[in-house]
């Protein structure tokens, strides 16, 4: 099967008029002079021309808690009650296993969404107050 192939020439660049020299790739759009026309030209983030930048300007003061906080995974019992059968154990391996949490140090709290109408044995996660009411009244307990 033959290709076909346009002749040498055919396709040529339109060239624009009235714009200056940039147009046809002299200062390739970056203006005729100064910092910013040369080549490794321009300045680095958060420099203000010489004026003490904002970055410097606003004191450092105080304390962040941030690195230290913990962030849980919220699991509610509708997820637990689809999840797990009838004298199951809910545990972080278990959640992990049937793929409901992922990654390696994560923490879980599970809350009272729903309903949970299974017994299941929770082991070694947070559980709400209100959930704890709940998986106790479905006949579950909490280690």
């Amino acid at each position: 099967m033959a290709q076909i192939v346009k002749p040498e020439g055919a396709t040529v660049k339109k060239q624009i008029v009235g714009r200056g020299a940039s147009s046809k790739g002299r200062t390739c759009g970056r203006g005729h002079d100064g910092q910013n026309s040369r080549s490794g030209g321009g300045t680095r983030p958060g420099f203000e021309g010489g004026q003490m930048p904002l970055y410097r300007k606003v004191a450092r003061r105080g304390f962040s808690n941030y690195p230290f906080k913990k962030e849980y995974v919220a699991i509610s019992l509708d997820v637990i009650n689809e999840k797990f059968e009838d004298g199951e154990t809910v545990s972080l391996d278990t959640l992990k296993d049937k793929m409901i949490v992922k990654g390696l140090n994560v923490l879980v709290k599970i809350l009272a969404d729903g309903d949970i109408k299974k017994k299941v044995i929770i082991d070694g996660l947070k559980v709400s107050a209100s959930a704890a009411e709940k998986i106790k009244a479905a006949g579950g307990e909490i280690k």
